[in-house]
């Protein structure tokens, strides 16, 4: 068994649950590929006797390696979805972050969760992704996301007007700061908070919600992900902020744009027990009387 190792950067304090991870995966004889990145911060590794292979890219991932894990956060899985891209590597998000609706797994649980690789006592939760496409080339070789794509004003801009169009068939004028069109994934991201709708992972559908709306009857939307989403954009400012996930870019408003279902998935490792409700209920609190 391969397994890659990626990370943003890690804190001091999360330096042991790293050398806990190695030393896990070494005693079970799983060969490691360690993020170039996180090498270079962490050469004490190296002392350990580690058996430690290196990567710096996309490029050096293909199909032998059955699982990348992620430390880190929500925003470090999203990372690792631009590395993984449609090689059908599983990707196991252990949550040294905050919330973590993607990271379901606490660093307490490290050696049941390789324990869970080794004897394949995991489930894989398949996630669509969206996909720009545009009238320039935008986002590199690298036009999809997990969460949402996004249209949002310049900081120091007016509201824009974005008019949206599914299947070429009008929509509706959004009169605001910015929309959102998420995944099913990325419904308890950017989307929730700004008032969009909770949605099964396993809904084929995107989810359409403005950001501070001008007009008040302007709701967020469910629509199936076979439609292709299409925009276009007006202002007093000659350019706006496109976003696909954590990345930006600055576009100008004569740019034709369009969203729709990208054409492979993104596999994510889950433990038997840690299911999407049990999640929403851990994460949001549900059912819990927080008033005394």
């Amino acid at each position: 068994m391969t397994v890659a190792i990626y990370s943003r950067g890690l804190e001091d304090d999360l330096q042991v649950q790293l050398l806990m991870l190695l030393q896990e995966l070494s005693r079970q004889n799983i060969t490691i590929l360690l993020y170039k990145a996180l090498a270079d911060q962490n050469p004490v590794l190296f002392e350990h006797g580690f058996d430690l292979n290196i990567f710096e890219g996309s490029a050096d991932l293909n199909k032998s390696i059955d699982c990348l894990i992620s430390l880190g956060g929500d925003g470090t899985i999203l990372d690792t979805v631009t590395l993984v891209r449609n090689k059908n590597i599983p990707i196991l998000g252990i949550n040294f972050g905050r919330l973590g609706f993607l990271a379901g797994i606490g660093k307490e649980e490290l050696t049941s969760a390789v324990d869970a690789l080794v004897n394949g006592t995991f489930v894989i939760d398949k996630r669509t992704l969206v996909h720009l496409d545009a009238s320039i080339p935008l986002f590199g070789d690298s036009p999809f996301a997990l969460n949402e794509f996004a249209i949002h004003k310049r900081d120091i801009s007016p509201m824009i007007k974005i008019h949206t169009y599914l299947n070429g068939e009008f929509l509706n004028t959004y009169w605001a700061d910015g929309l959102i069109v998420s995944t099913p994934t990325g419904s308890t991201g950017y989307s929730m908070s700004c008032n969009g709708p909770i949605v099964f992972p396993e809904s084929s559908s995107f989810l359409i919600t403005p950001v501070a709306p001008h007009n008040l009857n302007a709701r967020p939307i469910i629509v199936a992900d076979s439609n292709i989403i299409s925009f276009e954009v007006e202002g007093r400012m000659e350019q706006f902020i496109c976003v696909l996930d954590a990345r930006r870019e600055i576009v100008d408003k004569s740019i034709q744009l369009a969203i729709k279902r990208e054409q492979f998935t993104i596999s994510l490792v889950r433990l038997n027990e840690n299911s999407f409700l049990s999640t929403l209920r851990t994460k949001l609190t549900w059912g819990l009387d927080k008033r005394n």
